[in-house]
C-alpha cells in the first residue's frame, strides 16, 4: 500500500520491489533493485526515509523516519523480518538480523552485523565492520558492546544520550501521561493519510 502522509507521496524507483501487504507511507525514497517484502512497513513519520539500490527490508520489519532522525538504509544492506530501524543511518553492505532494534541517531557502519535481536541505542555509534552478537547491546559513540546482563553499564552510558528527548522530544522528568498524550496527538496526522494508487 502506498500512503501520501502529511501531504508527501513516496518516490519508488520502478526497478524496486513493493510487495502486496508492504506499506510505504510519506516522504519516502526506494532506489533501483530494493525489495521491500510482506508486512514490512516504511514510514515517514516527520523525517525522510531512504532504502538505498538492491537492499532488502524483509517481512514485518519497521523503518521509521523521524524529525531530525532520517532512517537512511545504504545499498547492499539486509534488514531482517520483525526489526526495527527508527531514525537511524544504516552504511552500505550492513546486516541487521531478526528482530534487531536500532534507536534514533543511531549510526551502523558499512558491513557492520547487528545480530538477532541486537540493540543500537539512540546516539550510538557502530563502527565499520563492528559485530554486536545476538541479543548484546551497543551504546554509546564510538559504541561499546556490552552483553544484556550488564544493565548497569549500559544503563550508566544511556543516560547521557538522551533518549527521552531525542525519541520522544522531552525531558526525563515529563510524566507518562504527559508523554502519551504528546504521541497520541502526534500520530493523529494519519487521521490525513490518502492511500494512493
Amino acid at each position: 500500500m502506498i500512503v501520501e502522509h502529511r501531504g508527501r507521496t513516496p518516490r519508488i524507483d520502478p526497478g524496486a520491489t513493493i510487495a502486496p501487504g508492504a506499506i510505504v507511507s510519506g516522504d519516502v525514497v526506494v532506489e533501483a533493485g530494493a525489495r521491500i517484502l510482506h508486512g514490512a512497513v516504511l514510514t515517514a513519520e516527520d523525517g525522510e526515509v531512504r532504502i538505498g539500490r538492491e537492499a532488502v527490508v524483509l517481512e514485518h520489519a519497521v523503518i521509521r523516519g523521524r524529525a531530525g532522525h532520517p532512517a537512511v538504509i545504504g545499498d547492499h544492506v539486509m534488514v531482517g523480518p520483525h526489526a526495527h530501524v527508527n531514525g537511524a543511518t544504516v552504511g552500505d553492505r550492513a546486516f541487521i538480523a531478526t528482530g534487531a532494534s536500532l534507536f534514533p541517531g543511531a549510526v551502523v557502519g558499512e558491513d557492520a552485523e547487528v545480530r538477532i535481536n541486537g540493540v543500537v541505542q539512540v546516539n550510538t555509534t557502530l563502527e565499520p565492520g563492528a559485530v554486536v552478537p545476538i541479543g548484546w547491546v551497543a551504546v554509546g559513540s564510538p559504541a561499546q558492546i556490552l552483553s544484556p546482563d550488564r544493565h548497569e553499564e549500559i544503563w550508566a552510558i544511556q543516560q547521557a544520550l538522551d533518549f527521552p528527548g531525542t525519541v520522544y522530544g522531552v525531558d526525563r522528568a515529563v510524566g507518562m501521561d504527559e508523554l502519551m498524550r504528546r504521541q497520541s496527538a502526534f500520530y493523529a496526522a494519519h487521521d490525513g493519510d490518502r492511500e494512493l494508487d
